[in-house]
């Protein structure tokens, strides 16, 4: 019997979600809860089982054990058109032979909206993403960039409950990715949707998802408010993928040590083994008795460069000992 929908219940809810292609599992007993007007990113390397993960929820695969929920209704084995949701494809799959507002307009047109009200809801769609006055150009004569924001307003068009992005970014060159990630970030902000974001983009997590699932090997290892999950890492191996640095090798498991823990000014002076220019500034790496330590600088950081070293103290208080699974 399925449950009677609540107001109060998650917009999604999976249930110890299961679902195996070869003797591993790709999704490993995946419970997880989202709510309307959230963004969970769900976060981890290619072949992790993030995409599989999109793929139950939207209906095109069917786990082998354990529920999918939409507002407390088991739709686990429920087609897509029956859950409420939009997706954004990795490729956008577009239809060739439909010009843009006609891609847009598709959605609300296979939910019974009459073709006039279907291409004003496209418009108003493109409007959204900043492309009606290409409302009338076909797919192979837009840019990258372009034919991203289509698919987003054709998702959008529908009004839907929930929204699925499978690495909407990666084709695309970094700075398209730098300005399409504020845009999104906007976008994500005026809808009342929940929104699933699948990426293995650390930024895109960071800037995007209010909370953020990190998945290994078809498991979710660690889970939470996205701030907590990147200053927090519950093992080693969580700490590396999630960019940080300075992992050092203790008796019973690996001191970690935050660039925030790098206290600059203060203490000794240490070599400077490297130095580069980075997208934040300047990185360089210090001889440190705990081993090179990394930390990157600021403009006006930079300026406590004296020659050969640099001034710095570690505050032990900001620092973590994790359990060392990166072999695992």
């Amino acid at each position: 019997m399925q449950p009677v929908t609540n107001a109060a219940s998650p917009l999604l809810e999976l249930q110890s979600v299961w679902k195996s292609y070869t003797a591993a599992p790709a999704v490993q007993d995946v419970s997880l809860t989202l709510r309307s007007g959230e963004t969970l990113a769900l976060l981890g390397p290619s072949g992790c089982g993030k995409s599989t993960l999109l793929r139950l929820i939207a209906g095109l695969e069917r786990p082998d054990a354990g529920r999918v929920c939409m507002a407390g209704q088991d739709v686990t084995l429920s087609p897509p058109e029956r859950r409420n949701l939009s997706m954004v494809f990795q490729d956008y799959a577009l239809f060739p032979h439909l010009n843009v507002a006609e891609n847009v307009a598709y959605g609300p047109r296979m939910r019974g909206v009459s073709r006039q009200a279907a291409g004003v809801t496209a418009l108003e769609a493109l409007a959204r993403v900043g492309l009606e006055e290409l409302h009338a150009r076909r797919i192979h004569e837009l840019s990258g960039g372009q034919q991203q924001r289509v698919a987003l307003a054709r998702a959008l068009a529908p009004g839907p409950a929930l929204l699925l992005l499978d690495e909407p970014l990666s084709n695309l060159d970094e700075q398209l990715r730098t300005s399409l990630r504020r845009d999104l970030g906007r976008l994500f902000a005026e809808t009342r949707a929940g929104v699933l974001l699948v990426t293995h983009d650390q930024r895109e997590a960071l800037s995007l998802a209010g909370r953020v699932a990190l998945m290994r090997a078809g498991k979710v290892v660690q889970a939470g408010e996205t701030g907590a999950v990147f200053s927090r890492p519950v093992s080693a191996w969580a700490a590396a993928f999630l960019g940080e640095r300075n992992l050092f090798p203790q008796q019973g498991g690996v001191l970690m040590v935050p660039e925030r823990a790098v206290v600059l000014g203060q203490g000794e002076a240490w070599p400077v083994l490297q130095s580069v220019p980075s997208e934040d500034g300047t990185r360089v790496r210090l001889a440190h008795p705990l081993g090179p330590l990394s930390v990157t600088l600021s403009p006006r950081e930079a300026a406590l460069l004296s020659g050969p070293s640099l001034q710095a103290r570690v505050n032990m208080a900001e620092c973590l000992t994790l359990p060392d699974d990166r072999d695992v």
